[in-house]
Formats: structure tokens, C-alpha cells, sequence
């Protein structure tokens, strides 16, 4: 028969569930229970459930579902298959994974990496992963193992395995470059820093350019390439398109035909003929001095698109780039009156700032002479946008109290510009076959990339600062880790939409990352350890990933 007995352990008294029994005639313990202190037991006996010791709270969602699009990509594997180094520590695969999940979810410096990996449930997939092994010397070491040629050839393995484990659409894709602003001290060497055209309106700050291709299906990254920020994105797009091909043809066994999209900032003549040339078709964009005989075409030619409601199209044949091609011009009316809008705007700041100038000369005491007012005026006029500046016409005179000007606006070229340009869009293509409606559809679709360099400069999620590397190496693998980050978050999204959740991609991470893992530790062995998660809504509740 059990029995309870009392143990004093230390000063404190714990009580036993124990059982004896004669075994060749000599009494003997065969059964001893362990219950705890004699108010454990009586909370037990009442239903009160033990205190815990402490609580660990983490963040599991985001984490979590991100891994497993990461396994079934095969990411960590791919990475060391290519990038290998001697087996000890964590391998260069683990590494570039774990700065690609902090990338989607907390974007931070290396430095802060190890404190941010505490605060997640990644622990139960790197249970091994000591601080010491997330230093921000450690990363780095291992971002070196990816030189610009491994990384091209992970990319190319990645995106095989990508189109077909998760049946990617690649009947259209769409290719743009963006660039973004960096730290970078202006006396550190680099190739890839340089100041230029800053997309972010940070000139005063060095550059680093961006060219990606992504799918319309949910814009999964297929091809990027990181370059100097001082490039046009026409030089860029001439210096890329081998490599389009090389992914051209990664991609379309089994996929049948690929057009690329892409807008006016790459035309050329040089870039039209490379791509006349390669295997893709193509759906692009024109500036207006490109077909400008188009825009003299009247607005009741324009047949409406019924597909598309305000949409009126003309189409027709041209000579473009040297090549017959189909031609269409658009004309949207909420578009007319946006542009308008904004060029009376510029319009209205160009004559403030002349009008500012004349009463300044007026109320000089010392007037200016003829030459030094013509420098003035012509300072104010040419940092206007070329049409702007045409609508304003100056007049200098030589007065007996000194050079005076005088300006007045054009309204008739301002409104013979709006009447031909506003509104309007060309398009060209080499898809005779496709209708009006398939051609714009197409192109409309370039915002797929667009929303991806949002996502990489707006939101919380997938920034690509901050970005504190300062050689053109480790540049170039943050690029690439940036673009690794895009890919699992838009995958993500993807097979969300196929459970028929249809999140935006901001609002899919936010409902994640506030699932978290609550871990109960107990004082008594017996009560050991207890894993929950916190309460979900009933939209988290719909995901067949936990």
C-alpha cells in the first residue's frame, strides 16, 4: 500500500508518494513519487495550477512560416552546396538564412542580429547556434565565401527549383532598376557608391543601383544585379541583357513563351536591338520625342478599350528603333488632368521665383547691369523642366535707372502642350497578334516591380537599410540577401492567396509576427516545461501553417 511520506531537503519539507514491499523477506522501497512542497500538493488537490518560475515570450509566426518556405526551397542546402568552406561552426547557407529571415522581419545591423535571433522561436531549427557564432566579424566572414560568381550561379539553381516547386507563371515578367542612398563616407573607394541621379532625392549622398526581374505572379525575384549608383538605367539594362538570356533560357523549358516588360528609362536603340535579338518578346514603353508625330494624332481616333473604363486607344504600325512594330498611344482622362495639375503646380513655382527676383531688382538700390540679370534670369528659368520653361517668355530692357525684365506665360503653348501630351502613354510591342486590351494589360503590369522597390524603401519589412557594409563584396551580398528577403516574403504571400487569404504583403507579416510563442518554465521537475501560443484571431486561425 502507498503511503505519504516527509522529506526535510535543506530546511524544507517536500512530501513523497512511497511504496514498500517485502522482497525475500526484507522490506524494500519499490515505488517512490516525488509531490512537492505540501502547498504544491494542496494547490494540485484544488485544482490551482503551479507558478511558474518564468516566461519566455518570442516571436514564432513570421519566423516560423518564413522557414519553411526557406525547406522547401532547399535554401541553405543550395547555398552550401555552392559557397562550401570546412565542416566546423555554421555553415555559409545558415548564415546567409538567418541575415534573409531578419531582412523580411526586423531589418538591423549585423551587430544587432544575435539579439534580435533571441527574441524569436528560431531556436527550435538552431538549437546549436551559440552567440558567439552571430557576431556581426562572424557574418561578415561568411558573406565573403559569395563572390559575384557564386552568387550568380545560387541565383540560377535557385530560381530552377524555385519555377518548379512552386509552379511560377513566367508567361510575363517585368525588369526596372531603382537605386538606393548609402552612408558611405565619401573617401571610401568604391565602384559601386557613386553619387548621380538619386531615385530618393538624397544627392547629397552616395548611390548604389538595383536591376531586378521579377514575375507578375505575386513578383517573385527571378534575375537581379547590383551596379553603380552613378549608371543610367538604360547603360545598365545594355550591360544585362546576356545574362537575361542565360535566365531566359534557365526558365522557359516547360514555361512556352516569356515577354519582358519594361518602361521608357531603358529604350535605346543598342538595348532594343539586344532584345530583338534574344529569345524574349517584349512589351515596352516610348518618351514622347521617340514617336512624336503620334501625339499630333486627334483624340476622336482614339477608339475606347472596353476592357479598361476611361481608357481610349490608338493604334498603329511604326518604325521604331530601326523595326516595324506595333504602336499604341492611350489616353486616360484622369491622367490628363494629374499631369495637368502638376505642371500648373511647377508652372505656378517658376513664376514665383521670377516674380521674386523683380521685386527684388526693383527694390535694389544698386541695379544690375544687363548681363549680370540676364545670368539671373536664365538661372531661375533652366532649373524648370524643359516644356515648363518654353511656356515662360522674358523680356530685359536697359532703363536709365538700370536693366529691368519683365515675363509673361504663353497660355497658348501651355495648352497646345496639355493637348497633345497629357494623358498619353506609347506603348510598343512585337506581339502583332495580342489585342489593345492584352497589350496595356501587359504593361500596366510593370507595377509588379515597382511595388518591390516600395517594399524595399517604405515599409518595416524588407528594407534595404540599414546597409552598413563599405566594400563593393559585401555590398553586393547584402543585395543579394535583400533579394533573397523579397523572394520568401512574396512566396509567402503566394501560397497564402492559394489558401484563398488574400493579404497585402505589409498586412500578412503583421498578422505573423504577432503570433508568439509563450514558453511557461516551472521550478519542480515534474511540471518541467509547457509551450503555448498566444490567443489568434479567428484570420490567423485560417492558416493551415501551424
Amino acid at each position: 500500500m502507498a503511503t505519504l511520506t516527509k522529506r526535510r531537503v535543506k530546511g524544507h519539507s517536500y512530501d513523497y508518494l512511497v511504496e514498500s514491499q517485502r522482497i525475500n523477506g526484507q522490506p524494500r522501497l519499490v515505488m517512490q513519487k516525488y509531490l512537492g512542497r505540501a502547498e504544491d500538493v494542496v494547490a494540485q488537490l484544488e485544482g490551482k495550477p503551479p507558478e511558474p518560475q518564468r516566461v519566455r515570450v518570442a516571436e514564432y509566426g513570421g519566423s516560423q512560416a518564413l522557414f519553411r518556405i526557406a525547406e522547401r526551397l532547399g535554401l541553405v542546402d543550395l547555398i552550401d552546396a555552392v559557397a562550401t568552406q570546412r565542416d566546423q561552426g555554421l555553415s555559409v547557407g545558415t548564415y546567409i538564412l538567418l541575415a534573409v529571415l531578419n531582412r523580411v522581419l526586423a531589418p538591423c545591423s549585423k551587430v544587432k542580429l544575435v539579439q534580435w535571433f533571441r527574441g524569436t522561436a528560431l531556436y527550435h531549427q538552431f538549437a546549436a547556434v551559440r552567440d558567439a557564432d552571430l557576431t556581426s566579424q562572424r557574418v561578415w566572414d561568411h558573406m565573403g565565401y559569395l563572390t559575384v560568381e557564386r552568387i550568380r550561379e545560387i541565383e540560377t539553381r535557385l530560381t530552377q527549383h524555385m519555377v518548379q516547386e512552386f509552379g511560377l507563371d513566367l508567361s510575363t515578367v517585368v525588369y526596372d532598376a531603382t537605386n538606393f542612398y548609402t552612408w558611405m563616407n565619401t573617401n571610401t573607394a568604391s565602384e559601386l557608391a557613386q553619387r548621380g541621379h538619386q531615385k530618393q532625392h538624397r544627392n547629397d549622398l552616395r548611390a548604389i543601383g538595383l536591376g531586378i526581374m521579377v514575375t507578375t505572379d505575386f513578383n517573385i525575384p527571378l534575375f537581379h544585379t547590383v551596379y553603380p549608383g552613378n549608371r543610367n538605367d538604360a547603360q545598365e539594362f545594355h550591360s544585362i541583357t546576356e545574362d537575361l538570356v542565360e535566365r531566359y533560357h534557365t526558365l522557359r523549358e516547360g514555361c512556352g513563351e516569356v515577354t519582358l516588360i519594361y518602361d521608357k528609362g531603358n529604350n535605346s536603340k543598342t538595348n532594343q536591338t539586344a532584345v530583338d535579338a534574344s529569345p524574349f518578346s517584349f512589351v515596352g514603353s516610348l518618351k514622347t520625342n521617340q514617336a512624336p508625330e503620334l501625339l499630333e494624332v486627334p483624340r476622336d481616333q482614339y477608339p475606347v478599350v472596353p476592357e479598361f473604363p476611361g481608357l481610349n486607344a490608338y493604334r498603329t504600325t511604326r518604325s521604331v528603333f530601326g523595326a516595324e512594330r506595333t504602336v499604341v498611344v492611350t489616353y486616360n482622362e484622369a491622367l490628363y488632368l494629374g499631369q495637368g495639375q502638376g505642371e500648373w503646380v511647377r508652372l505656378r513655382k517658376l513664376q514665383e521665383r521670377l516674380h521674386t527676383l523683380q521685386k527684388q531688382v526693383v527694390r535694389s538700390t544698386r541695379r544690375p547691369t544687363v548681363a549680370q540679370l540676364e545670368q539671373r534670369v536664365a538661372k531661375i528659368v533652366t532649373q524648370a523642366a524643359p516644356p515648363i520653361r518654353s511656356w515662360v517668355k522674358t523680356t530685359i530692357v536697359d532703363t536709365s535707372e538700370g536693366a529691368m525684365f519683365t515675363y509673361a506665360i504663353d497660355h497658348q503653348a501651355f495648352h497646345v502642350w496639355g493637348d497633345t501630351h497629357w494623358g498619353k502613354t506609347l506603348l510598343f510591342t512585337d506581339h502583332d497578334d495580342w489585342s489593345t486590351a492584352d497589350i496595356v494589360t501587359a504593361y500596366r503590369d510593370a507595377w509588379h516591380v515597382e511595388h518591390v522597390f516600395r517594399d524595399m524603401k517604405c515599409t518595416p519589412w524588407l528594407h534595404w537599410q540599414p546597409q552598413f557594409h563599405w566594400t563593393d563584396d559585401k555590398i553586393r551580398v547584402h543585395g543579394f540577401i535583400c533579394v533573397l528577403a523579397v523572394t520568401l516574403a512574396h512566396l509567402l504571400q503566394r501560397e497564402y492567396a492559394r489558401q484563398d487569404l488574400k493579404f497585402s504583403g505589409d498586412v500578412l507579416l503583421r498578422e505573423l509576427t504577432t503570433i508568439e510563442e509563450v514558453l511557461w518554465v516551472y521550478p519542480d521537475k515534474n511540471s518541467g516545461t509547457h509551450l503555448t501560443l498566444t490567443e489568434r484571431s479567428p484570420r490567423q486561425q485560417q492558416s493551415s501553417m501551424f
